[in-house]
């Protein structure tokens, strides 16, 4: 299912390592805001983490398309914009 903690650390501008399993890819585009990793490969998670951690632009910059993503794709207000063009458009 959707994991509500990854979009959470995304708003905040921390990128995340997850598994890509479920509905986490859809939330994390791989080397974009986060990682993605096989969740049977744990030296793969551990390095991908080492790498945010010492690598403060990759972590920024990566922090900045993570919330960009979540403000896109899955805040309320874009449910909302999404339902009043789709009636605006029938009405019309």
């Amino acid at each position: 299912g959707f994991g509500l903690a990854v979009s959470e650390a995304l708003w905040k501008e921390t990128p995340v390592v997850g598994s890509n399993v479920g509905g986490i890819p859809n939330q994390i585009i791989d080397e974009e805001n986060g990682f993605l990793v096989n969740p049977h490969d744990y030296d793969e998670a551990a390095g991908k983490v080492l790498k945010l951690l010492t690598d403060d632009n990759l972590r920024k910059e990566m922090g900045k398309k993570g919330k960009e993503r979540v403000k896109k794709n899955f805040l309320i207000t874009r449910e909302i914009e999404d339902w009043l063009n789709l009636w605006m458009n029938i009405l019309e």
